[in-house]
């Protein structure tokens, strides 16, 4: 946890000091008054000023970017990291040169990143949180790739008048083709196999 000790010539100038330092409100973090302000003999001699100690509180957030920055130091690459925490949803966004070794084959390396950043998270927490990680809108990319690659397949499937089967992918992709096409009456999807290696068959109605 950071930690940070602040003096001033009173306890809410000290306070604030250690806010603007940590650039947070003050409800997040614990403060501990360390010394008094004092005015000393005849409020001149021995006057002491007001010393605090803030403590920045622990936050999913927080647990995010930390955990982020020491996989990247140990892999010596420069990323900047956003993140938007909205309820029980925590959104990260990573930019910087190079970075398509984070994304890997058709983003795995990006989802194994994602699925041990919600481990660490969500480790000996009563309220749980989805952390989704993307690199410089990638995920939004991939999902614009899906749904083109769903119309097609399903345009041919009706056509050939038989089913047409996908690679293997993880299940947020699988739900991405299956949105992509619930609202079609000519054909229908569905999942089979085991994950790893479960598929999407896309089959012309009959």
């Amino acid at each position: 946890m950071k930690v940070v000790e602040k003096v001033g010539k009173t306890i809410d100038e000290a306070i604030e000091l250690g806010l603007q330092e940590f650039g947070v409100l003050r409800d997040e973090v614990i403060i501990e008054v360390l010394e008094e302000p004092s005015k000393g003999l005849f409020g001149l001699i021995g006057s002491r000023p007001a010393k605090v100690k803030l403590t920045l509180k622990d936050n999913p957030s927080r647990r995010v970017n930390r955990f982020l920055s020491d996989v990247f130091k140990s892999m010596d690459l420069p990323v900047e990291v956003s993140i938007t925490e909205r309820e029980q949803m925590i959104h990260v966004n990573m930019e910087g040169p190079d970075l398509g070794v984070l994304i890997g084959r058709r983003g795995e390396t990006l989802d194994s990143l994602q699925y041990l950043v919600n481990l660490i998270v969500n480790k000996d927490q009563e309220v749980r949180h989805k952390v989704i990680l993307d690199v410089e809108g990638y995920r939004q990319r991939r999902e614009e790739t899906l749904q083109k690659l769903a119309s097609r397949l399903a345009d041919k499937a009706k056509q050939r008048g038989r089913s047409v089967v996908l690679e293997p992918m993880n299940s947020q992709e699988r739900r991405i083709i299956h949105t992509a096409l619930q609202g079609r009456d000519d054909i229908y999807t569905f999942s089979e196999g085991e994950e790893p290696f479960r598929k999407i068959i896309i089959s012309p109605k009959k």
